[in-house]
């Protein structure tokens, strides 16, 4: 597990030192267009891979949002990988203005982990569940209950980082891994979750809660 104490994700640190450099040598070339570029290039960056604390106080059955971004899909479905029965699919969009840092979204034991490669759709469309490259962790939450959640990679996204490994222990609201440049994140919740949330809706990693496991 990740527990980072910076203001922006670790993962983020060679690109801004990277564009910081280079906006550096540019602006002692006296090269002033081209610094001022690479300034606005170097804050984004930095602004992309903020990293900002959360915190939450809800009951211990509530499920909480791994992602910040859009709400853009709600719904029953077979989910065969890790529940293997019927499920309920919340899947948020993060856009490039989103956080990207994921969070653990419930308490558990990692049961099982999996990286499918695939295609680059745009994360909005729910066909990029099963086409787009894809990163999941299933989660023994005790009571026979199980959780499976998917990073998802988006139109321009390349990297998924995912840290937690079979067997280990995640506490919920805790940073788990990020997807760069734009994706989103499923969610399979047992049937039987009661929602919190609605096709639309905004969310918060580790704030927001999805919904109230019985």
């Amino acid at each position: 597990m990740n527990d980072n104490t910076l203001p922006v994700a670790r993962e983020g640190l060679p690109f801004i030192g990277l564009f910081a450099f280079i906006t550096l040598v540019f602006a002692l070339l006296g090269w002033s267009f081209l610094a001022v570029l690479f300034l606005a290039l170097t804050l984004f960056t930095v602004y992309f891979f903020r990293d900002p604390d959360r915190y939450s106080s809800a009951p211990e059955n509530a499920v909480l949002a791994p992602a910040d971004g859009k709400i853009v899909f709600v719904g029953e479905v077979q989910e065969d990988r890790f529940l293997k029965d019927e499920a309920i699919k919340v899947s948020i969009f993060m856009s490039v203005f989103n956080v990207h840092v994921n969070r653990v979204p419930f308490s558990g034991t990692v049961a099982t982990t999996f990286y499918n490669k695939g295609s680059f759709l745009n994360a909005e469309l729910d066909k990029a569940s099963l086409e787009n490259e894809q990163a999941g962790i299933g989660l023994e939450l005790g009571g026979g209950r199980k959780l499976l959640f998917v990073q998802i990679a988006g139109l321009i996204a390349r990297r998924i980082v995912s840290y937690p490994k079979m067997d280990d222990a995640l506490e919920r609201g805790l940073r788990y891994g990020l997807i760069r440049f734009g994706s989103r994140v499923d969610v399979y919740l047992p049937k039987g979750t009661e929602l919190q949330v609605h096709l639309g809706d905004r969310t918060t990693a580790g704030e927001t809660v999805l919904g109230l496991l019985q």
